[in-house]
């Protein structure tokens, strides 16, 4: 079987709408002939390059099955961080927002990651990929880093703690949930400044 037959029935395998990374594919050959094969199907539509390196199988519209839709630019770049092993998380100001510690919500959508800063396009939506310090990466998928990433964009003054009682509702945390929450964001370091308020808040939702 050539490399062209290999590359087309792994692809026939990827499901639709989610994005792939070529790099998967060089097992199936040397990089150049696994290139060609990719621009060969990208060319008769069977995928759609998507950003460099990346591809997509296109998906119907289910309530247009004559549209086609392909993968969003976030999507590439949560496959590239899972690729390369990245964290990524959403910007401070995005969390923020969600957690309504501020009323405004970003205009781009940035992501924060321990990987080298990017950007993914696809169609007219951008992504902007930033690289940023471990200390503003911690607790990645847990309702404490999405504190702590809203946290640290947004003065203490300007918080109180009816606003940390709604932020904690959102994320749907028992009290000694939060109160576990509460305590580790205190004693975390890119947090010194909101320390003793997160000590007072913790005492008072003890109460």
């Amino acid at each position: 079987m050539s490399v062209s037959e290999r590359v087309s029935n792994r692809v026939s395998r990827m499901k639709r709408g989610v994005p792939f990374s070529i790099n998967g594919f060089y097992t199936l050959g040397n990089h150049t002939s696994v290139q060609k094969a990719m621009s060969r199907l990208a060319k008769v539509n069977i995928i759609e390059r998507v950003s460099k390196g990346f591809y997509v199988r296109p998906k119907q519209l289910a309530s247009i099955p004559s549209v086609k839709t392909t993968a969003s630019a976030e999507q590439v770049a949560e496959v590239w961080a899972k690729e390369y092993g990245y964290k990524l998380v959403s910007q401070g100001q995005e969390a923020a927002y969600r957690l309504g510690l501020q009323t405004q919500a970003p205009i781009k959508v940035i992501l924060w990651s321990n990987g080298p800063s990017r950007e993914f396009r696809v169609g007219n939506e951008v992504v902007q990929v930033r690289h940023i310090t471990e200390k503003k990466l911690r607790w990645a998928g847990k309702p404490e880093g999405t504190l702590l990433r809203g946290l640290v964009v947004t003065p203490p003054e300007s918080i109180e703690f009816p606003s940390i009682l709604s932020a904690i509702k959102r994320l749907s945390l028992s009290k000694e949930e939060a109160l576990s929450a509460l305590h580790k964001l205190s004693e975390a370091s890119v947090l010194h400044g909101w320390r003793n308020k997160l000590q007072q808040f913790e005492r008072q939702l003890a109460l």
